[in-house]
């Protein structure tokens, strides 16, 4: 193949080099083309430096110096030292001298070493002595060809794998970096690029691949992340000025009348921010521009409450609602919570889960799509093609974090078929999403916050031991069970295994006929069937049972006021979010609450996450401490949003990337709302290739 002919769309089998045998492990990694080899950037650089002699080295080791320098070398002798450390040492010699290396807990040195064989070694180099020596040094034997004498660069060096080596991408890469460039296309406009400082993209290409500096390599790298930023902001804004010009919703009006009625539902008064956040939403829900309303709360700060005003809203208008949980288990909660709300009213629930019988099912279907039923609950399920609405009117999507925009886009397109109208979305969630990530996935979202809690919740006292203080925890836990208070046990497995983890079911019978001995314990995790699930839940919170032993099924959503005690085990295998969605069980009563975390933790992320956790209640203070403990990458993932991660952007260090990449796709698409102008249209056809499915984005230029 010509080099000529080479273009971002070729297969990687065709590139020089690869063929049919390579191009399995290059797609391993996916790497489908020339172009995915080119986006395939390093991952860190290594200074290679130029090469040097050993009397070079020798002479600036004896001036007090520890160069590292690369030796074009004969392997002179090998030998192998099995212990007491074991070791293989070899020496090599150029025409100036010798030069010894040694290498630790490294046995496959001495299959790559051989006397006679030639090769480049590179490494920082000390005095022995009066010998020179390298240690734990690299080792490139020379192929059959003599290469050029090398000089100093920067070595890239890529994400790999056991079958494609770092080294095998890069003569990859360099292989087709030049040919590729002249087909390489900018979606930037170059009057824009230039405004910004930017370099074209087939120059960033070059540069981060084969950077002449280090200055280079950042310049091209902070092209690519803010063209990454700038995308995602242009598809946020393009979706919200969309929803806003292109779909409407059903108008609920709310009275002085309709308020007072909803509002004498609920058996307490609503907190100033509970009424701030419901004004929000009712002003949202009066219009037909369709809500796309975020309400962020910390555990146990009311926030179903408000959204349920906001369903009631819907169905004193004549409409229907829909509140989609992620688990069963939270969405059995929401439906025992609402219909309790609701005794004695005219108002149907229907809750659909995915254990629901196949006939129940259609019946509850029915129900919703004749309008007999005014609000529905449940879990994905209710995301489905089969659930259909008469006039669905506002959809909650609770737990945004475990769904996110395609989710929101699969209830947004149950449209009423008799107006053509689109449901308001409203989404909660009990984990604050930090602001960074705010400006990101959730861009296109209106936000109501709720900090404090609702009068009587009591603060909840937090303590972090290790495994040698359990007996003393348990003990303690005891003694206020026998002064009449539940107790939630969290263990991280369901059945028993070889990791050492405790599991639900052998706690529970180890705590019954140990320190719990003659009291109540019930269990409760994801595999136990529905009924008998819901069954034990309910006898807990009928105080029945005085212990409750269960895995992270019970992390959000369990509402048990007595129960003002948890223990969590292996406290450090769970996320820092978890933990204190889990600790947000308790302090729902007028008692005293304590949560004791257990755990002996291995690695500094898991004593990061035990400290915070022990450090702050405060639910928006830990969303900070945990991205930035985990990093956004595992936050802002395609899992977790629905979106494709970013493959150069890092939020922790790229904010003020993303300010600029924000404001610029404001300015954007103010001016070209669904850039179809003839310079924007390679903009628009990455925009849409990028996130155009994952946001919904309509195609209509």
């Amino acid at each position: 193949m010509q080099h000529a002919e080479l273009r971002p769309s070729t297969p990687i089998e065709a590139l020089p080099g690869i063929g049919p045998r390579t191009g399995p492990a290059f797609r391993h990694l996916g790497i489908a083309t020339a172009g995915d080899l080119l986006r395939h950037f390093p991952m860190r650089y290594e200074h290679d430096r130029g090469e040097r002699t050993v009397a070079d080295l020798t002479d600036l080791c004896e001036r007090g110096e520890s160069p590292v320098g690369a030796l074009r070398v004969e392997v002179a002798s090998v030998r192998h030292i099995p212990r007491p450390k074991p070791r293989t040492e070899a020496t090599f010699e150029d025409d100036t001298g010798t030069v010894r290396a040694v290498w630790f807990n490294a046995p496959w040195m001495r299959q790559k070493l051989h006397p006679g064989a030639r090769g480049i070694i590179q490494g920082q180099a000390k005095l022995r002595g009066k010998y020179l020596e390298l240690a734990n040094p690299k080792w490139e034997p020379e192929g059959p060809v003599e290469a050029a004498p090398r000089s100093e660069r920067l070595r890239p060096i890529y994400p790999a794998s056991e079958e494609l080596l770092s080294s095998q991408i890069e003569r990859a890469v360099t292989a087709v970096l030049a040919p590729l460039m002249p087909s390489v296309e900018d979606p930037l406009p170059a009057e824009y690029r230039a405004s910004r400082a930017l370099p074209p993209l087939s120059e960033c290409y070059r540069r981060m691949h084969a950077p002449a500096s280090v200055d280079e390599q950042r310049e091209a790298r902070r092209r690519l992340a803010f063209e990454e930023l700038l995308l995602l902001q242009l598809g946020v804004m393009m979706k919200k000025r969309q929803m806003r010009e292109g779909a409407r919703a059903p108008a609920i009006a709310m009275t002085e009348a309709i308020d007072a009625r909803i509002r004498a539902r609920f058996p307490f008064a609503f907190t100033d921010e509970q009424t701030r956040a419901c004004g929000e939403i009712a002003a949202d829900l009066a219009g037909t521009i369709p809500m796309n309303r975020l309400l962020q709360g910390d555990v146990g700060s009311g926030k179903t409450a408000v959204a349920l005003y906001g369903m009631l809203a819907a169905v004193a208008a004549g409409g229907q609602a829909a509140i989609v949980a992620p688990t069963e288990l939270l969405a059995e909660q929401h439906g025992v919570s609402i219909g309790r709300f609701l005794a004695g009213s005219d108002v149907r629930v229907e809750l659909l889960t995915g254990s629901l019988t196949a006939a129940a099912r259609r019946a509850a279907l029915a129900r919703l799509a004749s309008g007999e039923s005014q609000i529905a609950v449940g879990t994905h399920a209710l995301l489905l093609d089969g659930a259909v609405f008469r006039n669905l009117s506002l959809a909650v999507i609770d737990e945004q974090h475990r769904f996110g925009v395609e989710q929101r886009a699969a209830m947004r397109s149950k449209v009423a078929a008799a107006t053509g109208e689109v449901p308001h979305i409203l989404v909660m969630t009990a984990t604050p999403i930090p602001r960074t990530l705010s400006l990101t996935v959730f861009g296109d979202l209106d936000v109501s916050v709720i900090r404090s809690r609702p009068a009587g919740r009591q603060p909840i006292t937090t303590r972090v031991v290790g495994r040698d203080k359990e007996a003393d925890v348990y003990k303690f836990v005891r003694s206020r069970i026998d002064g009449g208070e539940q107790c939630y046990v969290v263990v991280p497995a369901v059945e028993e295994s070889a990791t050492g983890l405790k599991d639900a079911e052998g706690t529970a019978r180890t705590l019954a006929a140990g320190v719990f001995a003659g009291l109540r314990v019930g269990v409760v995790h994801g595999q136990m069937d529905r009924e008998v699930r819901e069954a034990t839940m309910d006898r807990f919170r009928r105080a029945e049972l005085d212990v409750l032993v269960a895995t992270v099924v019970i992390e959000v959503g369990v509402d048990v006021p007595n129960a003002s005690i948890m223990v969590v085990e292996h406290a450090d295998r769970f996320g820092l979010a978890q933990l204190h969605q889990l600790r947000g069980r308790v302090g729902r009563g007028t008692r005293k609450s304590l949560c004791v975390f257990i755990g002996d933790p291995i690695t500094d992320d898991a004593t990061k996450r035990l400290e915070a956790i022990g450090g702050t209640d405060d639910g928006f203070e830990i969303a900070e401490l945990d991205l930035a403990i985990r990093g956004p990458g595992e936050l802002f993932g395609s899992r977790q949003a629905g979106l494709p991660p970013f493959k150069v952007a890092d939020l922790s260090t790229d904010l003020d990337l993303l300010r600029l990449a924000r404001r610029d796709a404001k300015d954007w698409i103010d001016r070209d709302a669904d850039l179809s102008a003839p310079e924007h249209r390679l903009l628009r056809r990455k925009l849409m290739h990028s996130y155009g499915g994952a946001l919904g984005l309509a195609d209509v230029a």
